[in-house]
């Protein structure tokens, strides 16, 4: 491990971290925000449940360098388009959100959704003001195991040309140089690592009851 490549190349560094957290946080989000009423039906309608979660579970099973490679061809893109990777990382992002979406509805107590319904709640108020914030333990755990996964995959890009610090890989084999290879995975743990805590800590933020509970 030569250190003294750390400091000397740190400018190229920070680059290629804000550009793997780019990569991989955007799926994230936007599969979030698709995921949320996909599993709404999921958790509704049995028929809806018995497709969306079989299909999410077969998405996911696809190889990711299979689909990097196969979505240009689908979306027109060029290959070394960030399109793909970003596309590709959606899909897997709703592969894993959509059933812990549904598990995290189907979580909320029947007699609070009741009780709501009794009050008044419309629809659309008792899902946002109601069961959604009652589904976010379960609902973040989720998250956090499918942030953890995109910053991963984000490095399988490299391979075609897109991949953030995945590119200390490739490099670090072509030049067999072990200090790219050996930066480019502590720098891809440590985001994973904060991703996952920050996470973590917004859960906590966002679901003060469960600590007063636990308090007691």
């Amino acid at each position: 491990m030569i250190w003294s490549w750390i400091p000397a190349n740190a400018d190229r560094i920070l680059d290629l971290t804000v550009e793997h957290l780019r990569l991989a946080l955007i799926p994230v989000v936007v599969g979030l925000v698709l995921s949320v009423p996909l599993g709404w039906l999921a958790n509704h309608y049995r028929v809806a449940r018995a497709v969306l979660v079989p299909a999410a579970g077969v998405l996911y099973t696809i190889p990711s360098l299979t689909l990097f490679v196969v979505l240009p061809g689908i979306l027109g893109t060029r290959i070394l388009s960030e399109i793909n990777i970003i596309v590709a990382l959606t899909i897997y992002t709703v592969a894993l959100l959509v059933r812990s979406v549904a598990d995290a509805l189907a979580a909320v107590p029947g007699l609070v959704v009741a009780a709501a319904t009794a009050m008044g709640y419309r629809p659309a108020r008792r899902f946002l003001d109601v069961e959604l914030p009652l589904a976010v333990p379960v609902l973040v755990a989720g998250l956090r195991v499918a942030t953890v996964s995109s910053i991963s995959l984000v490095s399988v890009g490299a391979l075609i040309g897109v991949g953030g610090l995945g590119e200390f890989f490739t490099e670090g084999f072509q030049l067999q140089f072990p200090t790219e290879i050996i930066t480019g995975i502590g720098l891809i743990v440590l985001l994973a690592l904060a991703g996952d805590a920050v996470l973590l800590l917004l859960g906590r933020v966002l679901t003060p009851w469960s600590r007063a509970g636990g308090a007691r």
